[in-house]
C-alpha cells in the first residue's frame, strides 16, 4: 500500500475560502445590525468575527498542505 498523497496548497482555491468566508461573515453581520438598527456596526462586528474565521476555514481546509 501507498501512502496517501498530500492534498496541494491552491493560492487562488484558498483566498477564494478565505474571501467568501468573510464576505458572508459581513453580511449575516449586515444583516443582524440592520434588524437592530445599525447596519454599519453590524458590519464591523461581522468583519472582526469574520477574520479569525476565515482564516481558520482556510486552515482546516489545507491543514494537509502545510
Amino acid at each position: 500500500m501507498e501512502p496517501a498523497a498530500r492534498p496541494s496548497l491552491q493560492p487562488a482555491a484558498a483566498g477564494g475560502v478565505l474571501l467568501g468566508i468573510l464576505l458572508a461573515a459581513i453580511a449575516i453581520g449586515v444583516l443582524i445590525g440592520w434588524a437592530v438598527g445599525s447596519a454599519g456596526l453590524g458590519a464591523l462586528v461581522g468583519a472582526i468575527v469574520g477574520i479569525p474565521l476565515a482564516v481558520y476555514s482556510v486552515y482546516r481546509r489545507y491543514r494537509g498542505a502545510f
